[in-house]
């Protein structure tokens, strides 16, 4: 079993994810060979919360240039953290 901190990469902080943060769902970048128990489990381990669903969504990269050259952005993998009912928000803005 890998570490949860090598699965949860980072929370995504974007408009969309802050408002879905008011229906108990948060968004994190994840390790792109990680499944949907492997993410609950760590979800659960780093904030001590209880998880009802975990969506996941694989992105491709995006192609870009720089002059004439050209290449892709990385893969990545998101998932969306639903939280069971009664289970205690996660503030990602606490020593800001």
């Amino acid at each position: 079993m890998r570490e949860p901190r090598d699965i949860i990469k980072r929370p995504i902080i974007t408009e969309h994810s802050a408002d879905l943060m008011a229906e108990q769902k948060y968004t994190f970048e994840v390790s792109s060979h990680a499944n949907k128990t492997e993410i609950k489990h760590a979800v659960e381990l780093i904030f001590d919360v209880k998880v009802d669903k975990v969506n996941t969504l694989n992105l491709k990269g995006k192609f870009r240039r720089m002059g004439r050259y050209g290449g892709y952005r990385p893969d990545r993998k998101k998932a969306i953290v639903k939280l069971a009912e009664g289970s205690k928000e996660l503030d990602f803005f606490e020593g800001v």
